[in-house]
């Protein structure tokens, strides 16, 4: 796949420069970061949340995890895990566990973590397992302008 369809219409919209770098096929974050040699703090990833109000893109280094009830806190939401169908049907241009941490094409509202903003470069799943978007970690930071942030992680 390289990237997904909508991702790439996404980021050339925005006019952000951005490389697509391959690497061998991984099943999570952390083994991304692993497979393409990255230190998995600048790799960043998405969790998807849900509650009565709709979706929560929750965007985060992938050294660390989502605390929930942090979260729910801070934006005064009863939030949880929103289900794998649901995220392929959002995300249908993305193979399943793949999707990249930026909301904007697939409007997704996001919240990120304040450890991601200090990141002078950062790296996520360009929408399959086997690449990876690298791009400025100012140009990511522009692509969720607007967007909520806090700290509401913990180291994994």
């Amino acid at each position: 796949m390289s990237i997904a369809p909508r991702l790439k219409w996404y980021l050339d919209a925005c006019g952000v420069r951005y490389e697509v770098l391959p690497h061998p096929h991984s099943s999570s974050s952390r083994e991304t970061a692993h497979q393409a040699q990255l230190p998995p703090e600048l790799l960043a990833k998405p969790v998807l949340l849900e509650d009565e109000r709709g979706y929560v893109m929750a965007i985060v280094p992938a050294s660390h995890r989502v605390d929930l009830v942090r979260l729910s806190e801070q934006l005064n939401r009863e939030l949880v895990l929103a289900k794998e169908r649901e995220i392929a049907a959002l995300f249908r241009d993305c193979d399943r566990g793949a999707m990249p941490p930026v909301g904007g094409p697939y409007r997704v509202p996001t919240v990120y973590d304040d450890a991601l903003a200090a990141c002078s470069e950062i790296y996520f799943e360009a929408g399959d397992h086997e690449d990876v978007v690298h791009l400025r970690g100012a140009d990511f930071m522009r692509l969720l302008e607007g967007s909520l942030h806090g700290r509401f992680t913990q180291r994994a």
